[in-house]
């Protein structure tokens, strides 16, 4: 977790009219999101008891309506969550908690995330990603993908620079339709490389990140 997250945002709770608004319950919701990808992992809810020890421990915690008890996810199982940002909505009553899962997901059935195969635009570069990683684990016949990772970095470079050059030629002739091919082209390229230099999205979301931040 980011230095001081947990206490920016209690400290920022002290000031008129952004305190959390707890109900007679004495629970709010908690959306939990995948730092990196945006993929939405699961909904639990918080009470104070566990919102402090969020705060003290940098890692999520809920209150279970079902046990009446704190509930700090991965304790038993191993799938901790990590919180890396946390955000008050804005009639706040609910939180949004944005975690590096650790383990093989949030889900208790053993998915990653507890709304199953949920589908997105941008959940698209990890499923392209993933597919990459099954060519590699399980190659198939004819498949183009096995081609170029048989061939090495040497060939997967070479179409890199095939494909930036037809990216920019179909940059300068201004057709919008052939510029996304393109750029899909160099995309999927691109993803084999990093598979097949141990890169991840994930180093690559993060290193984004922390240009955005500003990093010196």
């Amino acid at each position: 977790m980011s230095p001081g997250i947990c206490d920016k945002l209690k400290n920022s709770m002290t000031k008129t009219g952004t305190r959390i608004k707890w109900p007679d319950s004495g629970i709010i919701p908690a959306v939990v999101q995948d730092y990196f990808s945006g993929r939405v992992l699961m909904m639990a809810y918080v009470n104070r008891e566990s919102f402090e020890f969020m705060c003290e421990k940098g890692e999520t915690c809920f209150w279970s309506r079902s046990r009446g008890e704190l509930w700090h996810k991965g304790a038993t199982s191993g799938d901790f969550q990590k919180i890396r940002h946390v955000a008050l909505n804005c009639e706040y009553n609910s939180l949004l908690i944005q975690v590096e899962q650790m383990g093989k997901g949030a889900c208790h059935t053993g998915t990653y995330t507890c709304y199953g195969d949920e589908t997105g635009v941008f959940n698209v570069f990890e499923q392209c990603a993933e597919a990459i990683k099954d060519r590699a684990e399980t190659p198939r016949e004819k498949s183009y993908t096995n081609y170029l990772l048989d061939a090495g970095v040497d060939k997967i470079c070479k179409k890199i620079g095939e494909e930036s050059a037809e990216v920019i030629i179909a940059a300068k002739n201004g057709d919008s339709e052939n510029i996304v091919a393109e750029i899909a082209d160099l995309t999927y390229h691109m993803l084999v490389l990093m598979y097949e230099r141990g890169v991840s999205l994930r180093d690559l979301a993060e290193e984004l990140a922390l240009r955005r931040a500003g990093r010196p």
